[in-house]
């Protein structure tokens, strides 16, 4: 197989993730999610927990919000002016690179497609599901309360959402960004592996 870079970007609830975990095992490559959080956390000095949490999540201009209510010396803003996010963002950048220029591999959100827009060897991929899936999902596999899954399903995307917004000016989840969408309601987890395999292994 020819070096290829596969992101997944996908609805909360959806299965993306695991999709993208069993598509790397499947492929013989390495997948980044979490290990690309801890790059990230080494790289720039924060905790795990805040790139994993926030990374997605949090914009500029909400962080802006926050920091108003706070003295400067609090550290939301480095000295030359950036917010945390932005640098955040701009170091996961550069490993998002290194790592496509590097080797084969399956990059799991942190508006990858976006980063790695203008290479060749990139297939994007968007995963989404019924609402019915994606609720049941997030209650047995993600342990969310029942009353409160669909609340946090639906908040969740709407950050992913507002963050590839502000960092890419496109519209996350429209089909134009992705060279594939698959719903994982329709193919199934395994459905939606074998068919992102079966493309990336076409070239």
């Amino acid at each position: 197989m020819k070096k290829k870079i596969i992101t997944i970007s996908r609805q909360c609830g959806s299965g993306g993730r695991y999709i993208g975990e069993q598509l790397a095992k499947e492929l013989g490559i390495s997948c980044y999610d979490e290990k690309l959080m801890d790059m990230v956390a080494k790289a720039s000095g924060f905790a795990t927990e805040f790139i994993e949490d926030k990374g997605e999540h949090m914009t500029g201009s909400l962080l802006f919000n926050i920091a108003s209510s706070l003295s400067y010396a609090s550290n939301v803003f480095y000295g030359n002016g950036m917010t945390i996010q932005d640098e955040v963002y701009l170091i996961q950048n550069r490993i998002i690179k290194e790592l496509a220029e590097k080797e084969s591999c399956v990059i799991v959100g942190r508006c990858a497609d976006y980063v790695l827009r203008d290479r060749k060897d990139c297939l994007n991929v968007f995963i989404h599901a019924d609402e019915e899936d994606k609720i049941d999902r997030a209650i047995h596999s993600y342990g969310m309360p029942e009353k409160e899954a669909a609340s946090i399903l639906k908040k969740t995307d709407k950050a992913r959402y507002n963050h590839y917004k502000y960092y890419t000016d496109r519209e996350w989840g429209m089909s134009d960004n992705y060279d594939v969408c698959l719903n994982s309601s329709m193919f199934g987890i395994e459905g939606c592996v074998k068919i992102i395999k079966d493309i990336v292994e076409m070239d």
